[in-house]
């Protein structure tokens, strides 16, 4: 294997690390103080604008969408570098179109929803949500109870579905139904296509999550749809959705390592400035430990992501690894986190440093796309060999 990136995908690395360096980490004061003042951290119109031109005209969107709909269908080794980079700031900006949705979509679409919704989603035309967890339902998407029946040429769905990102601006929601409760999760869960303003699609709630995230809970009310809203094959909804369920998952781990990084590159800088009781931080054994811990685990986590990336460029099954990956990665940055906000001492308990909402959107890593228990579960079962 050769561990360094093709010379186009390390130029693509380096001109995603300098916008970032340009255009988004010099938001984060106002995303800060937003996040203090209770309101929402979102970029406002105003801020957005100017740098989704930038963006676009850097030729950023579109990086791993295929090529008919305007995409640059590259390989998933360069887009882990890209994950890195974007994953080295609070401001909340996602190049268009977010990954795993469009996975799961490349997956599923027939040809009049390839020119419906994959092709205005990869030219960051609409914006796009994905119901799974229900109240009683989270880390278990089997034991999921919104059905879908049919009606004639059509599906009526009903049931509720929570912690759903963007479910208030998007404009089609990928809703994940029971079509089938004989089948369950072998061959019994299928995926819609739910416009925004559908009649019975209702937005009960905002959930204000720590990191100053905000997720939705969404009722479905004799949502009536067209039988052209199906969303692949009825009742093989469940693979693709674990398609996107593992993208989310691997961008995770690699977030994870990336701000474990940010935070490692805060406190070494910190510890060199810093004097206690007549000598810097950095000469301290405590400070000095964390540091060569942090290094050692971030260096394991990378060559973990790209191995991954390079296995599935091969077309290899590589969910157990993710599993790791997502554990490893996000227990490690709240790890490195933690400690560069104990480093920091007081000035690391405030809301003007970004390590604060780093460490709540780290939390929620924990537990989003699976908690760190249930992939230990999944890669413990893999290794001794147990079927579920």
């Amino acid at each position: 294997m050769d561990f360094q990136l093709a010379e186009e995908h390390q130029m693509l690395k380096d001109l995603v690390a300098k916008f970032v360096r340009d255009r988004l980490i010099p938001l984060e004061p106002a995303v800060l103080a937003r996040d203090a003042a209770g309101e929402s951290i979102s970029l406002t119109p105003e801020e957005r604008a100017p740098i989704d031109k930038v963006s676009k005209e850097l030729g950023l969107w579109g990086l791993d969408a295929p090529e008919d709909v305007g995409g640059a269908d590259l390989p998933m080794v360069a887009m882990v570098g890209v994950y890195e980079e974007m994953g080295k700031t609070v401001t909340p900006y996602v190049l268009p179109p977010d990954s795993p949705n469009l996975r799961m979509l490349m997956a599923t679409v027939n040809d009049e929803q390839r020119i419906q919704y994959l092709a205005p989603y990869v030219a960051g035309e609409a914006i796009s949500a994905i119901a799974i967890s229900e109240p009683g339902a989270g880390a278990d998407p089997a034991g999921m109870i919104t059905r879908a029946v049919r009606d004639g040429d059509d599906w009526v769905i009903n049931g509720r579905k929570i912690w759903i990102s963007k479910a208030k601006e998007a404009d089609f929601t990928v809703t994940m139904a029971v079509t089938d409760p004989a089948k369950g999760a072998r061959g019994g869960i299928s995926a819609f296509l739910v416009d925004k303003g559908t009649p019975g699609f209702n937005v009960l709630r905002a959930i204000p999550m720590v990191g100053g995230q905000v997720t939705y809970e969404v009722v479905y009310e004799d949502c009536r749809i067209p039988g052209s809203k199906l969303l692949g094959k009825e009742g093989q909804g469940f693979a693709p959705m674990q398609t996107r369920l593992s993208t989310r998952r691997l961008q995770m781990g690699i977030w994870g390592y990336t701000l474990a990084q940010r935070a490692l590159d805060m406190m070494i800088e910190h510890a060199g400035q810093r004097e206690t009781f007549g000598a810097k931080l950095a000469d301290r054994q405590a400070i000095q430990w964390w540091v060569a811990d942090a290094a050692t685990k971030i260096h394991a986590a990378r060559l973990m992501a790209y191995d991954i990336a390079w296995k599935l460029d091969q077309g290899r099954d590589v969910r157990v690894e993710i599993s790791m990956l997502k554990v490893f990665g996000t227990e490690l940055g709240w790890e490195v986190i933690d400690q560069a906000m104990q480093t920091f001492g007081a000035m690391g308990m405030t809301k003007e440093l970004p390590l604060q909402m780093m460490a709540g959107q780290m939390r929620t890593m924990r537990i989003y796309d699976g908690p760190s228990e249930v992939h230990r579960w999944v890669i413990a079962r893999d290794r001794l060999g147990l079927k579920r």
